[in-house]
């Protein structure tokens, strides 16, 4: 029976291989000399010299002396190139991630030296200290209260060798601390330090996670903390509320001082509003865009809103849009059309009949042809009484400037009615203009028959 292997099982096995090959090749290197550590509540950074065998590895917790005293740390990276695993780096490139990050302004020391790793009496010493740190805080706040000092205090952070407790707190004016710190010298047993920090270093002390779910920026990775201009949220957010655009220090977040760059390049790859621009759909004019998903709302000429992607649109006029295609089946149920008379030249002119003379007059293979009609029917197509004179003396109008066009030919003269003179074909028009612009009551105004009729004046 043949093995099959399971891919699961494969995959397994090459990474408990690729992490034996890591152990083995890391075992061939030699101990680091220099290490970095962060420690202390503001996360500082700090590179030190490391004069012992043992090997440790990134986020190993290790005792450091520094300029305050004795602590503890964690271990990011080595910095000399024989020794450490794959992730750690060279000494140039951590001076390069300074420089980028803050130059001069970024928490960076190397006043200090790396002892050891940090042993399991160290680590329950730390937890102890961690855990006094309510009391030693709630201590400071009553002696503040007690003197009347108008400031916040924020943190208390004790060391692990008991040489001196940091104090941080918060206030808008300079403030004399020196009688509370002679009372906290008493309490504590120990010197105290007092720091004053800004609203983005209380949220990078005491905060933990922000609106996005992720540890604050403050806390996690960013040590310098440079001013945010309003220009960068209107930018990459919809709304200025205050409730979306601040962090939990109450000002504006971080992120968007480091995200601004990329946004002002998606920026600029966008047309800006009411441009005229082309699409598949056809020319229309920029109603809105979105930077992150490079989208452009576009109102068409036919009043229709699209979204087009960035890199669909084209200079107006080069894309014509579609014809409408009519539904299924109308094309085959609906008789084709010619052009239409009025729009074809005068050569194309076909003869055209009274359309109220065609309805009036009765069908000869109807049944009711034979029957006697009650009134004769004219050459204009309506009985000659029942309608009205205003609107026969219109159809007569009509009928005499098709026949002076040469459009229609004349009418033949019907048996029971007289024919009427109609005025000279070759007379100018212009002068008939002036015949009917003439004052009412005149011979050949508006009102009065035309000349060679006994038709008296409406």
């Amino acid at each position: 029976m043949p093995i099959h292997p399971l891919p699961q099982f494969e995959a397994d096995l090459a990474e408990h291989l690729k992490d034996e090959a890591d152990r083995l090749a890391y075992e061939k290197l030699n101990a680091p000399k220099t290490i970095v550590v962060r420690f202390g509540t503001m996360k500082m950074i700090g590179e030190f010299p490391w004069n012992s065998n043992e090997k440790p590895g990134c986020g190993s917790k290790i005792v450091v002396r520094t300029h305050r005293g004795t602590e503890i740390g964690e271990m990011l990276t080595s910095t000399c190139p024989n020794s450490g695993c794959s992730k750690s780096v060279s000494r140039k490139q951590m001076l390069d991630y300074i420089e980028n990050s803050g130059g001069r302004q970024y928490p960076f020391s190397t006043d200090g030296k790396a002892l050891r790793i940090a042993t399991r009496e160290d680590l329950d010493r730390q937890a102890q200290i961690e855990q006094s740190r309510h009391g030693l805080r709630a201590i400071a706040k009553a002696h503040t209260e007690a003197l009347g000092l108008p400031i916040k205090i924020i943190d208390v952070e004790p060391l692990l060798g008991g040489e001196r407790v940091t104090v941080y707190f918060s206030s808008e004016d300079r403030i004399d601390f020196r009688d509370l710190v002679q009372r906290l010298q008493n309490d504590y047993g120990t010197r105290v330090d007092m720091r004053q920090i800004g609203a983005r270093d209380e949220a990078r002390a005491v905060a933990d996670y922000e609106r996005c779910g992720q540890y604050c920026c403050c806390k996690n990775f960013l040590k310098v903390l440079k001013p945010i201009s309003m220009k960068s949220a209107k930018t990459q957010k919809a709304t200025l509320d205050p409730l979306k655009i601040s962090g939990r220090c109450g000002r504006l977040m971080c992120c968007l001082r480091y995200e601004d760059e990329t946004y002002e390049e998606l920026r600029k790859r966008l047309p800006r509003r009411k441009t005229r621009v082309g699409t598949p759909e056809g020319d229309g004019e920029v109603v809105d865009t979105q930077i992150l998903t490079q989208l452009v709302l576009v109102r068409l000429d036919s009043g229709t809103q699209i979204a087009v992607p960035v890199e669909n649109l084209t200079e107006p006029g080069s894309e014509r849009a579609p014809e409408p295609q009519p539904p299924a089946g109308a094309a085959a149920d609906r008789p084709a059309r010619g052009p239409h008379p009025e729009r074809a030249g005068r050569h194309e002119r076909t003869e055209r009949t009274d359309h109220r003379s065609r309805r009036r007059r009765p069908d000869t293979d109807s049944p009711i042809a034979d029957q006697p009609s009650a009134a004769p029917v004219t050459d204009a197509g309506s009985p000659e009484t029942g309608d009205p004179p205003a609107k026969k003396k219109r159809r007569r109008r009509r009928r005499r400037s098709e026949e002076s066009a040469g459009e229609v030919p004349p009418a033949t003269e019907p048996a029971p009615v007289e024919p009427r003179p109609t005025p000279d074909a070759e007379a100018p028009r212009k002068k008939r203009r002036r015949r009917r612009k003439r004052k009412p009551g005149a011979e050949g105004g508006p009102d009065s028959p035309p000349a060679g009729t006994d038709e008296p004046a409406s």
